[in-house]
């Protein structure tokens, strides 16, 4: 059995310090044999050139982290934008606050027919849409619209600068709509 890559892969995955008595017992040896191949790790990964990682001990246990010769790099990673890819439903639901605002989840939840809780959520956490108060109503929902962020991302200096839709276009879009319906209703 291969103890070492058990410990590697112990370490790697969990990401965190583990205790020396926690490996031991994954691995079904004693904490002496344990320590052991622990410090001939730790002794390959720092003689080795061709791996970036270290392990290091911290009050009995022991973490797999990264060289500091290798900082520079990860903070080069690190300060790279995020790439978000929006799902269709997050697009809908975008769309439906960029037209409609100021507008609460029920108005958007009566649009599109389904709860739209996680899309609105995952859009705030975008940056791309925000709470802009709440509506004078019962309940006081909140009310939701687009951000800055949501204007640069798509290229628009307002939201008045949104493509409008020919009626053409909407009775299309609904004809599809209700043709879609009756294909989820025949199933």
């Amino acid at each position: 059995m291969n103890y070492k890559a058990i410990i590697e892969a112990i370490l790697f995955t969990m990401g965190e310090s583990v205790e020396l008595e926690k490996i031991a017992g994954a691995i079904d040896l004693d904490k002496k044999e344990t320590k052991k191949l622990i410090e001939e790790l730790q002794e390959e990964y720092k003689n080795s050139k061709n791996i970036g990682m270290n392990i290091i001990e911290l009050d009995g246990a022991y973490q797999m982290c990264t060289k500091p010769e290798m900082y520079e790099y990860l903070i080069k990673i690190a300060k790279q934008p995020k790439k978000r890819v929006l799902s269709d439903v997050m697009l809908e639901t975008l769309s439906i606050i960029a037209y409609k605002q100021p507008v609460t989840k029920a108005e958007i939840e009566k649009i599109r027919g389904v709860s739209s809780d996680h899309a609105v959520s995952r859009l705030v956490e975008y940056g791309l849409v925000q709470e802009l108060g709440r509506l004078d109503a019962p309940g006081r929902p909140l009310l939701f619209g687009t951000t800055e962020e949501f204007l640069r991302s798509f290229g628009v200096q307002s939201v008045d600068e949104l493509p409008v839709l020919s009626p053409v276009q909407v009775e299309e879009f609904k004809q599809e709509a209700e043709a879609e319906m009756q294909v989820k209703l025949d199933v």
